[in-house]
């Protein structure tokens, strides 16, 4: 029998094995066609334990089913689903067009997979051993699945269009020459990204990647200790939520929601760098418990990020720095411990409209937030934090700030300036306080007046004069601007002169601090 016309009839080439027999029937029929012994130890893919020739059929009449395969029986609809089977030889299918659905369940791979500019409908490959996935410009007009599969040299989906769900829940991944995990720049996801519990050993690559809909890493463990970064994801776009939370262990579907209080969870944890620059999410960037391990030169980059909310909510990095220098946030939510310290911040540019903190963040440590991404002054973040404070009615809060501003800016300044600034900061702070004015006034005024009464004060006329009033000849030397008729009608001697001039000096102080706290307070408002 000839291979073309045993393919017209359906029937068998005379050449398969009785494995690959059985599996060119169980295409036609669209059934599943299962190898697998029974034993979970034998049948484990990515153990140690040989599959023999009765479990392995070639990569060649794989191909040979989804290219160009038989009819479907009568009443059937062809599919390849293929549990426990081991594949020799490359399974390449780059260019070709496989209409067939395909569903491949714990098999072994013994060389790489070639999909380059493929096109399928689906196709489903669970908990396989896969040395390599090579899938650069695959197209699927439904979903890849690669669940629990397993890559000893990595993947690759650059450029790929998938209809509508990736999944990689449970997956691990090695490195390949290029040093990555993952590689899927480029990618299009029409619907959602599912990574949850991944293992990912080299750098994840997701640069310029959109995700219809939501982009779930819960629970995966990153990690890139030969390069700087384990993430790397710059210009990424996802329409909803970006998840690196903490995922339920043990649950049997991966559900995509945050676990039930009282399940046990596995974090997100990030063993390298992340970078998110200049991306895009429609909902929110949701960092909740998630835990990043930084050398001194790795960074949580978030420069440029765009997104109406952002939950930082994970553990303070003990190392490295976290940047939202440029990135801009309609709602903030935080916590007190999440913040990395002093010099490892990076906020220039950094606009957010609303904080909704969690857990108790009082302002002195929302100020040392501040000081901790301004290592050398910037008022930029404090007027920031202050018009955030003020819109939500704090407006006690905002002078507060305000007034932090000016006490670390006046450490900037020249001596002579800084004095002035001290001076500014005693009598009025700055202008934010502004009852000081009153109390110094009132101290001044008691003092001055009990001085001057007892001291001697013959008039300059004796004609025409007011009568002698310690209290409103204190206020009169104390009120530069104002002359209330008793400066100059009274002649003082020796120390009496001296505390006159005192007076006049602390006036003008008071009165100028004053102006230039007004002065403030108006531009701001």
């Amino acid at each position: 029998m000839t291979e073309g016309a045993g393919i017209l009839t359906g029937e068998p080439p005379d050449d398969l094995t009785p494995a690959e027999a059985g599996m060119w029937q169980a295409f036609r029929n669209g059934s599943v066609y299962d190898l697998s012994s029974g034993d979970a130890v034998v049948d484990d893919p990515h153990g140690g334990h040989p599959w023999g020739p009765e479990r392995s059929v070639r990569a060649r009449i794989i191909c040979w089913l989804l290219l160009d395969g038989p009819p479907a029986l009568a009443g059937r609809v062809s599919s390849l689903k293929l549990v426990g089977v081991r594949i020799t030889g490359t399974v390449n299918l780059a260019g070709g067009t496989v209409t067939p659905y395909v569903e491949l369940r714990g098999c072994r791979f013994d060389h790489e997979v070639l999909l380059p500019e493929a096109r399928f409908t689906t196709m489903r490959l669970v908990d396989c051993a896969v040395p390599r996935l090579e899938a650069a410009r695959v197209h699927t007009e439904g979903d890849l699945h690669l669940p629990r599969c397993r890559f000893q040299n990595g993947v690759r989906l650059t450029d790929a269009h998938i209809g509508t769900d990736l999944l990689l829940n449970q997956a691990v991944a090695y490195r390949d020459r290029s040093g990555r995990s993952i590689a899927a720049d480029g990618m299009t996801v029409g619907q959602d990204l599912q990574a949850e519990m991944l293992e990912s050993h080299g750098e994840l690559s997701l640069r310029s990647a959109k995700v219809g809909v939501s982009l779930s890493l819960r629970g995966a463990r990153l990690a890139n200790p030969y390069a700087r970064l384990a993430l790397n994801a710059p210009q990424l776009t996802v329409e909803r939520t970006l998840y690196l939370t903490p995922a339920g262990v043990g649950s049997p579907l991966l559900s995509g929601t945050t676990p039930a209080r009282g399940t046990r969870i596995q974090r997100f944890e990030c063993r390298g760098g992340v970078r998110l620059d200049d991306g895009r999410f429609g909902d929110a960037v949701d960092l909740e418990r998630a835990r990043f391990d930084l050398t001194d030169d790795q960074e949580v980059s978030l420069r440029r990020v765009q997104t109406p909310e952002l939950r930082f909510l994970g553990d303070e990095p003990q190392r490295g720095k976290v940047v939202l220098s440029g990135a801009r946030v309609a709602n903030l939510v935080d916590r007190a411990g999440s913040w990395p310290g002093l010099g490892r911040l990076q906020m220039r540019g950094f606009t957010y409209e609303a904080l909704a903190p969690q857990g108790p963040f009082p302002l002195v440590r929302r100020l040392d937030w501040v000081a901790a991404a301004t290592p050398e002054y910037h008022p930029e973040p404090y007027e920031r934090l202050a018009a955030v404070l003020r819109a939500a009615g704090e407006d006690e809060d905002a002078r507060e700030v305000l007034l932090a501003k000016q006490r670390r800016r006046r450490e900037t300044l020249p001596v002579a300036a800084k004095l002035w600034g001290y001076v500014q900061d005693w009598a009025v702070a700055y202008g934010y306080r502004p009852g000081r004015a009153a109390v110094w006034m009132a101290v001044l005024w008691a003092a001055g007046t009990l001085a001057f009464a007892h001291a001697s004060h013959p008039p300059m006329n004796a004609d025409g004069h007011p009568a002698w009033s310690p209290a409103l000849f204190t206020l009169d030397l104390l009120l530069p601007v104002i002359d209330l008729g008793q400066v100059g009608q009274w002649q003082l001697r020796g120390g009496w002169q001296w505390l006159a001039a005192v007076m006049i000096l602390l006036g003008w102080i008071l009165a100028t601090t004053v102006a230039a706290g007004a002065t403030r307070l108006l531009r701001r408002g």
